[in-house]
């Protein structure tokens, strides 16, 4: 037996409705129904996914951990991001571009989660809406074989999951 897929990803949240409405507004998701567990959470659907958000006395310690989101729009997500002013601004301020291509920009919530929006390939990209942003990941890090490796986006297997 093994895990086929993720079905969903939950994050903590001191204001459920507040979050529910950042995330409706900013990134157009969609709220659905959810269970009543005693206490405040909220679903939302990703595509085919589902975010959860779940309340929480106060708010945990900034972390790293993250999750990643694609968008029909990195351009436009880009432009709306900084406009609110929640674009990273830390160790993972910018947009990193892998050795794949792929590139990976970055943003906090209002409840401080760090939530990661990934692009396949950088050369799809008007390099002029990022203003000097872009970073190529091995000028900042080395890179060994298996990192020049690394991928977001994983080719689909001959049954249709990721590889």
């Amino acid at each position: 037996m093994r895990a086929t897929a993720i079905n969903h990803v939950s994050i903590p949240a001191v204001d459920v409705e507040e979050l529910c409405r950042f995330y409706q507004d900013v990134l157009g998701l969609e709220r659905i129904p959810a269970p009543n567990f005693g206490f405040p959470v909220a679903w939302l659907k990703v595509g085919a996914l589902q975010l959860h958000l779940y309340q929480v006395a106060e708010r945990p310690p900034h972390s790293n951990q993250h999750l990643g989101l694609e968008v029909d729009d990195f351009e436009g997500m880009f432009r709306r991001l900084k406009e609110q002013g929640v674009l990273e601004q830390g160790r993972f301020g910018g947009l990193f571009v892998l050795a794949s291509g792929q590139v990976q920009l970055y943003f906090r919530d209002p409840e401080d989660n760090l939530v990661e929006i990934d692009h396949p390939d950088v050369a799809t990209l008007d390099l002029d809406v990022f203003e000097g942003a872009i970073q190529q990941l091995g000028d900042m890090f080395p890179q060994d074989g298996e990192n020049l490796q690394a991928r977001l986006f994983l080719a689909p297997d001959r049954a249709g999951a990721p590889a």
